[in-house]
């Protein structure tokens, strides 16, 4: 193993623009060798803005780029498995954005692909990170609300996004996979796996209410996990008051984070506190920093493959309940959605 991880970061939007990139040349043992992006004028832009070494339009060409030994895919969902496996065989680690693959069969093909390499494959939940989060799941073990109930999630965000033309990817089935519950509600599907383990039941529905798109913009599920613990969850691009609250209701107390991007946890029980837990300046700091961790200790990151999965099988639940008005039984995090 080198000195530095040689990271190569594929897909130049947004998101890596303000964080991606910004937090592989910070990581401790990182650096950020090369970027790819199609447009040749967007690409050269973003290669001198980060300073970054080498800039290619061929994803082939920067896996046989030796100095590279892993990639950060900061790309649409539905290029998530293929460039997975490509980067696999060429013996490079992978660190994939989320939601993990367009559904579970991907997502299985992913893990598969980086297990028989020997490379280590991690996908981007980065609120895991999160201090307020970590004491939540402190607070939950040690029994301070309780026995959880019921957690209820709200995410209202509105979006501008929707009326663009043409559409942004996050608004196409075939290359997001589904609407807001894909994009946003993924990362609070992964929250809950983590705390309370494995759903018994999935039921959703979905609906287009305000944007002429072909996915949802409004979506509720309810989830009833193994050990009990009722979810629900709310989302929708509708609203135009923001609103992203993580709650739990225990039976000697509530846990609330109010925005869940933020650093106040209010905990009401035998003994009220209040806790502020600031997260990071770059949320994609932890994540990438554990990973190069987990390279140099020879070791899994915190969100492996397996556990990126159990989002995606989350929403594929959840679309396929939606679609047909079903309630999808679980019978392990190994069940397969038809």
């Amino acid at each position: 193993m080198p000195e530095k991880i040689g990271w190569g970061l594929v897909g130049c939007g947004d998101i890596a623009n303000k964080r991606v990139a910004p937090a592989l040349k910070l990581a401790a043992g990182s650096q950020l060798q090369a970027c790819i992006r199609k447009n040749p004028g967007l690409l050269r832009e973003f290669q001198l803005r980060h300073q970054i070494p080498r800039a290619y339009r061929d994803y082939s060409e920067l896996l046989d780029d030796p100095e590279i030994d892993a990639v950060y895919l900061a790309t649409p969902v539905f290029l998530h498995c293929s460039q997975t496996i490509m980067a696999a065989e060429k013996g490079k680690h992978v660190l994939c954005e989320k939601p993990m693959a367009m559904d579970s069969q991907e997502c299985r093909r992913m893990i598969e692909a980086c297990r028989s390499r020997g490379v280590k494959l991690g996908i981007a939940y980065y609120r895991r990170f999160f201090p307020i989060v970590l004491k939540i799941k402190e607070l939950l073990e040690h029994g301070s609300i309780g026995e959880p109930i019921l957690v209820r999630v709200t995410l209202i965000e509105h979006t501008q996004g929707a009326l663009e033309a043409p559409a942004s990817w996050r608004f196409i089935p075939d290359q997001g996979g589904g609407g807001l519950l894909m994009d946003m509600v993924s990362h609070r599907l992964d929250l809950l796996a983590m705390l309370f383990g494995c759903p018994h039941s999935v039921s959703a529905v979905t609906d287009t209410r305000a944007f002429r798109i072909a996915v949802e913009d409004t979506g509720s599920l309810l989830i009833r996990f193994a050990s009990g613990v009722h979810a629900l969850a709310f989302a929708s691009h509708c609203v135009r008051f923001p609103l992203d609250d993580f709650e739990v209701f225990g039976t000697r107390g509530q846990l609330k984070v109010s925005p869940l991007n933020g650093s106040e946890l209010q905990v009401v029980a035998d003994k009220s506190e209040i806790f502020c837990l600031p997260k990071a300046g770059n949320v994609h700091l932890p994540l990438i920093e554990d990973f190069n961790r987990a390279l140099f200790e020879n070791r899994d990151p915190l969100v492996t493959g397996e556990e990126g999965m159990k989002a995606s099988l989350i929403l594929e639940a959840a679309y396929r309940s939606a679609q047909f008005g079903e309630v999808l039984k679980f019978s392990g995090w190994d069940t397969r959605i038809l």
